[in-house]
């Protein structure tokens, strides 16, 4: 899903153009989530909150996260509580999803597979393999039976939980899959994609059954509302519409966001459904008249995850700070003002020099070089010169660099980043990234040469606005 580029989807995308597009989103986008810990042992996440999910109840949670984890948490309206970080993944999470009456969660990841969780044991449980393609969405059937996930590789595969085993691959959109959601009773599941459609499937078969809606743009959200009789959707253009099922009808257009629709919620108990977009702007309406009851602005845009707690009465969502936020709608007010201040790594003044500025641009969002920044989506580079690869203590490493023989030096992250990962270390997870210019390559290796002594220049780099 691509929300940067200005021209109008006609056609498909190729999946390297995408990807490219995606990297230079994330190199210039984080957000993180230290939230109060359960333990010494517990951080936040480290690297951009893709997803966010409450629980029936409203008194857990579960985020994922470009870091490759996803963290288990309660919240309460005394605060918020890391339960545990769950690792398991190979690439980003992009998607969460509570599995109703079993203490289950399903995970969906860049590196094609679903995790299933154990919650009461916060553990792994399998890694459900079958996709080509990152995939981009999960869901659980309403009676906890069946899980579906979407995937950059136009497929939809269901798969059964109790068996852990695929039993449908639907075949019908043309390029990547944004979104799923079973109806209220299971027996369908509806889905949204790259190429402008609404698709309906059905859940006991996998047959496909018919082609709802084409929009001109990508649709990137749908969700099934209280009467099962319309969906609520978002799309790449910032439509935000009203469709009814049966007659592939929209009957309500709501007021369009500034830019695409990337995240929304359905709250049935409370009778709200709300979106959120590149724009930066959270509305919240009433679905019994769909007036728009509440709006708020947040100036680092986009805001990419959301979410609603019954308990707390308050919106959660992810954008550019560095942690999941609460909003108090009713109030019309952050709930968490002071969180505001908290410094966003990516930034950097233009007076800084150019190695100061390539590692902000291109390595911050994964790597820190602070000797108390820890791990993030990627290990720490502090005093990474003479370190053996996949060997900084606390890192899930690949087999491809746990294994490995290099010793990283000016020479050897030199051809990293001429060669780029895919060719020089084959496996591994850093992303696809190349530093084709030698001036800026030489600037960023002298950078990490200095790190330990540019500690506190990086610190005041980071909190720059």
């Amino acid at each position: 899903m691509c929300w940067i580029c200005g021209a109008k989807k006609t056609g498909l995308p190729k999946f390297s153009v995408i990807s490219s597009v995606l990297m230079s989103v994330l190199n210039l986008l984080l957000i993180s989530l230290p939230l109060t810990r359960a333990g010494a042992e517990v951080q936040g996440h480290g690297g951009p909150v893709k997803s966010i999910m409450l629980s029936s109840d409203g008194y857990t949670a579960l985020t994922g996260s470009f870091d490759y984890t996803v963290i288990y948490w309660a919240i309460s309206p005394a605060g918020s509580k890391v339960i545990k970080r769950l690792i398991g993944h190979d690439g980003a999470v992009n998607s969460v999803a509570f599995v109703p009456g079993n203490a289950l969660a399903l995970s969906g990841s860049d590196d094609g597979t679903v995790a299933l969780w154990q919650l009461g044991d916060l553990k792994l449980v399998t890694r459900l393999k079958g996709h080509s393609a990152k995939v981009s969405d999960v869901a659980a059937s309403p009676d906890g039976r069946i899980a579906a996930s979407a995937s950059w590789d136009s497929t939809i595969r269901l798969w059964d939980i109790a068996t852990k085993s695929q039993t449908a691959v639907l075949k019908g959109h043309r390029g990547n899959i944004n979104s799923i959601v079973f109806s209220s009773d299971g027996k369908f599941l509806y889905s949204g994609g790259y190429d402008g459609t609404v698709k309906m499937w059905d859940t006991t078969s996998g047959d496909f059954i018919r082609t709802i809606y084409k929009h001109g743009w990508g649709v990137n959200v749908v969700r099934v509302l209280p009467d099962n009789q319309n969906l609520f959707i978002g799309t790449l253009d910032g439509a935000v519409n009203i469709l009814d099922i049966e007659s592939g009808r929209i009957v309500r257009r709501l007021k369009p966001h500034e830019g695409p629709v990337l995240a929304s919620f359905v709250a049935a108990e409370s009778g709200l459904a709300a979106t959120s977009g590149g724009d930066g702007k959270i509305r919240v309406w009433s679905m019994k008249t769909w007036k728009l009851l509440y709006q708020y602005d947040d100036p680092y845009r986009p805001i990419w995850a959301l979410s609603f707690s019954k308990n707390t009465g308050r919106v959660l969502y992810g954008g550019l700070d560095e942690h999941v936020l609460e909003w108090d709608f009713t109030s019309g007010k952050q709930f968490n003002e002071a969180r505001r201040k908290i410094p966003r790594r990516f930034k950097f003044v233009n007076d800084e020099d150019l190695g100061t500025r390539q590692f902000a641009r291109r390595c911050s969002v994964c790597h820190t070089v602070a000797p108390d920044g820890g791990n993030r989506a990627g290990p720490s580079l502090y005093r990474i010169y003479g370190r053996r690869a996949g060997t900084r203590a606390g890192y899930v490493y690949s087999r491809a660099l746990k294994y490995s023989d290099i010793i990283w030096s000016k020479k050897t992250i030199g051809r990293l980043f001429n060669e780029g990962p895919a060719k020089y270390t084959p496996g591994s997870k850093m992303p696809l990234q190349r530093i084709q210019s030698k001036e800026e390559r030489e600037a960023l290796l002298a950078f990490l040469e200095k790190a330990g002594e540019l500690v506190k220049k990086t610190t005041t780099v980071q909190s720059e606005n």
